[in-house]
């Protein structure tokens, strides 16, 4: 029996790429400062919440913390992207 990889889940619940799953995963992990939570422990909270679109990785680590599902430190909030207002 096959098993299904959480980046497998997350790639065909959002239509979006395995290889961009994966780095959506990794993305989370890598908010939080000295432990990284499992990509199966992620996808879990994530079939749990039931999210019909996909955060971003540091909103979705920040929601782990503060619904005790991984209650370990954050990094500081990466800054938001923000695109220069058009000039025409």
């Amino acid at each position: 029996m096959d098993k299904i990889k959480p980046f497998e889940k997350i790639a065909s619940q959002f239509q979006i790429s395995q290889e961009s799953a994966k780095y959506f995963l990794g993305r989370v992990q890598k908010s939080f400062k000295t432990e990284k939570p499992s990509h199966k422990l992620i996808t879990e909270f994530m079939e749990t919440q039931g999210f019909e679109f996909l955060l971003t990785p540091y909103e979705l680590a920040a929601m782990m913390k503060e619904s005790g599902a991984w209650p370990y430190a954050l990094i500081t909030e990466p800054p938001a992207i923000v695109d220069d207002p058009d000039l025409y």
